[in-house]
């Protein structure tokens, strides 16, 4: 697996663990984030950064199963328009379905976004017309394409996903859940719109779930939209953010005026991934917004985990 230290990654270990799976776990050298990694016999550390992976040493691997390509570069900020970078997220990919080959695998999984689709209001669909606006989208599309076609030549299930706004422990500090729990922890008041748009929202061990799930019967060529399956007004998610949080601290919704060409409208259809591997979301958004303000208390009390 790459990416192990991010929301999905380490939830999908924690998953693997509990169904006694062995992980092998390619990190950054020198990696800030890897007690993110839960220390347990089945799970095997390995330093790898991703323009490595083209040289790595699979004598050190036994047999795998299955490939999980999470790692990517440049996913915040201005770095999701420099396109030289997102260019060598698509070579790393590549790379990675080398690998995946060398190690034995008979499946090999990426993570898509939504971003592949541009913007677009409705259910998410693997049929919905791809349009992507920033460099991101773009790469994750071409990444998806080639590895796909890589995966035909070297006989290799191949999965791909595209997956809309997962949330949880290890989230990112600029997503709309983590900052605004931070803020009210800190008794800050945060901002938002009149929060009138639809979301699908979806708790990263289920997202985790889905992932293994695929692993285990995804159809070979096909691509997957991971959410919920199920939409609410923002306005909704963020009140129970508050009442999980700190209900004393007062929500500053309808302050921020809607951004230009606004998508009101967004989720996840998960029909396929229903059909195919039989997932359905367990963690609804209270209980897992419960989890993530627990997870960050405990951060920032110093506790591990």
């Amino acid at each position: 697996m790459t990416g192990p230290t991010g929301t999905i990654g380490a939830a999908l270990i924690r998953h693997c663990i509990q169904e006694s799976v062995e992980v092998y776990a390619l990190i950054r050298r020198h990696s800030r984030k890897r007690d993110r990694i839960p220390e347990h016999e089945a799970v095997h550390v390995i330093e790898c950064d991703l323009e490595e992976l083209d040289g790595l040493d699979v004598a050190a691997f036994p047999p795998c199963d299955v490939f999980y390509h999470l790692g990517w570069t440049g996913t915040t900020g201005d770095a999701r328009n420099d396109m030289r970078l997102q260019l060598d997220n698509v070579r790393y990919t590549l790379d990675a379905v080398a690998a995946a080959s060398r190690l034995g695998c008979g499946a090999f999984i990426g993570a898509g976004s939504q971003a592949e689709y541009g913007r677009v209001e409705g259910c998410l669909r693997a049929s919905t017309p791809v349009f992507p606006e920033n460099g991101y989208g773009m790469a994750k599309l071409c990444a998806g394409q080639m590895s796909r076609r890589e995966c035909g030549r070297l006989g290799i299930r191949h999965i791909w996903t595209r997956i809309l706004s997962v949330y949880g422990p290890y989230d990112s500090e600029c997503s709309m859940v983590m900052s605004s729990i931070r803020k009210i922890l800190a008794g800050e008041t945060p901002l938002f719109t009149k929060g009138e748009q639809m979301w699908d929202y979806l708790y990263c061990a289920d997202a985790a779930r889905a992932l293994f799930l695929l692993g285990e019967s995804g159809k070979d060529k096909k691509i997957y939209c991971i959410g919920s399956g199920a939409a609410d007004r923002l306005a909704n998610y963020i009140r129970i953010i508050g009442e999980q949080a700190d209900p004393q601290v007062p929500l500053g919704i309808g302050r921020v005026p809607y951004g230009e060409n606004q998508i009101m409208y967004l989720c996840a259809d998960i029909r396929q991934l229903q059909e195919d591997t039989g997932f359905q979301p367990r963690v609804g958004f209270e209980e897992g917004i419960r989890n993530t303000v627990e997870w960050v208390k405990a951060q920032q009390s110093g506790k591990k985990g």
